[in-house]
């Protein structure tokens, strides 16, 4: 086994941890996740929810780069996190190292339900939705399972095919990381290309409004709740900005690749956001873009007509499979991380003798996925994520900031650039957004609220079962036995 070791003595590339996982993603591979996990669900399907609060272009606009500059800042902030801490698992170990396991626990049990499971269902539904319109003639068959005038479940060719290609890719990054950082890679590589080609084609060639013009948005339209709602939906859609840095037993040189590729990726995403609102903006009037699902399809067939917009509604679908596949992959790193440090299931903290991936922690996670695509709404689900997801993010910085004073002498490779007003800024967005939820949409706070109760009532029962490891500590005694 090869090693390269920093100047301070510290091993900085090793080919295997001696948890089990191989370090053998590389900076492109790394980046390629963070712009993977980002690009997808959210900007194919939030901006006509966005426009349904708001109203008008200019506030559209202007949502998506408020949500632009949180998601930047945080990922500058898990950026130092990411070289301080390079292990599998994300904002658990964080967590775990600033406030202790209870915490920490919290954090990974959002991460198992809202984190991945939620958002995996929410990019299977919408592949699903675009999959199934290029198949018109398909009769629309549903069976809905209601429980005093409430659907429990909902079982069509919709649901069906959702939790069908949840399977199929869950079992592509069973088989071994390195078939699954090549799917992921040529997925990514695939959406990239085609949002380049639709953009270039839709102002070139498209049939737009030429007239478009922006006007400044209104100030009580900014400081209301429902700019505060629609930042929600853009939290959702910039999700998957820390991406990197689950995968920190996994990347090579972590101590500057995890902060590299969190930085590039979401200057990347927020760049490509901006450009496809306003492609939207172009193609399609405010009023038909209010409150629509497929507003890419929609604005591809409104710049080209019918019979091209169908193709780009497929382009579109292949490439949601390439956020469904970053977050399946990134994900079972948490629980298994959660298993390690004996506050979950050790079941989930075994890696597979032969394909060397946390096996059961990807099967758990697709399990929950389907479970999530037969009992929730894909509009309910997105407020959900954004709302829960802002919460644990916000508490990892704060973390951050309490590790500078807890813990001055902590070797950090990299430190958080414009800190302390960067991780300022990130927290004051965040409550921002949180505050007006609570308000505006008490039902989705509440569900976050008891997703995050769940959890400590799970926690408590690990510990009443003696399950907890001492605080740091990275691997059990029983590493060895690890290994199915």
């Amino acid at each position: 086994m090869s090693e390269k070791t920093g100047k301070r003595g510290v091993v900085k590339n090793s080919l295997n941890n001696k948890n089990g996982l191989k370090r053998e993603m590389g900076l492109f591979s790394a980046t390629i996740l963070v712009i993977a996990n980002m690009v997808g669900t959210g900007i194919f399907t939030t901006s006509g929810f966005i426009m349904q609060e708001l109203g008008d272009p200019a506030s559209l606009l202007l949502c998506w780069i408020v949500g632009g500059v949180f998601a930047l800042s945080g990922a500058l902030c898990y950026g130092e996190l990411g070289a301080m801490f390079p292990r599998a698992g994300g904002e658990y170990v964080f967590l775990r190292e600033s406030f202790g396991k209870g915490v920490a626990f919290l954090s990974g049990w959002i991460s198992l339900v809202v984190g991945f499971s939620a958002p995996i269902a929410a990019a299977a539904i919408a592949f699903a939705t675009y999959l199934l319109r290029l198949l018109p003639n398909i009769p629309h068959v549903e069976y809905a399972c209601t429980l005093f005038d409430v659907k429990v479940f909902v079982l069509s060719h919709i649901t069906l095919t959702a939790i069908a290609v949840v399977v199929i890719i869950s079992l592509a990054h069973y088989h071994s990381l390195s078939l699954g950082t090549k799917i992921q890679n040529i997925l990514t590589l695939f959406k990239v290309g085609f949002i380049i080609c639709l953009v270039a084609a839709g102002f070139w060639y498209g049939q737009g409004e030429t007239g478009l013009v922006f006007t400044a948005p209104a100030v009580e339209t900014v400081f209301s709740g429902r700019f505060a709602v629609a930042l929600i939906f853009v939290s959702f859609a910039f999700s998957g900005w820390n991406a990197a840095a689950y995968l920190g037993g996994e990347i090579r040189d972590p101590e500057r690749n995890i902060r590299v590729s969190l930085l590039a990726g979401t200057l990347f995403v927020i760049f490509v956001y901006l450009v496809l609102n306003v492609l939207y903006l172009y193609a399609l009037p405010a009023e038909k873009m209010s409150g629509v699902l497929e507003v890419g399809a929609e604005s591809a067939t409104a710049l080209f007509g019918r019979n091209i917009g169908q193709f780009f509604a497929a382009a579109i679908a292949v490439g949601l499979l390439s956020v469904l596949s970053a977050m399946i992959m990134t994900g079972p790193r948490v629980y298994y991380a959660m298993a390690r440090d004996g506050v979950f299931f050790e079941l989930f903290g075994r890696v597979n003798s032969l394909h060397r991936t946390p096996a059961h922690s990807i099967l758990l996670q697709g399990g929950l996925a389907a479970l999530l695509i037969l009992t929730a709404s894909f509009d309910a689900l997105l407020l959900y994520i954004g709302f829960t997801l802002s919460l644990s993010a916000t508490l990892t910085v704060i973390g951050m900031i309490r590790l500078r004073f807890s813990s001055p002498r902590l070797n950090r490779p990299y430190r958080t650039f414009g800190y302390p007003l960067t991780p300022l800024l990130f927290i004051a967005g965040n409550l921002w957004i949180i505050c007006f939820s609570i308000a505006s949409r008490p039902i989705t706070a509440l569900l976050g609220l008891g997703t995050i109760g769940a959890g400590g009532v799970v926690y408590s029962c690990f510990r009443a079962k003696g399950g907890l490891a001492r605080d740091g500590e990275e691997d059990c005694p029983r590493v060895a036995s690890m290994v199915d």
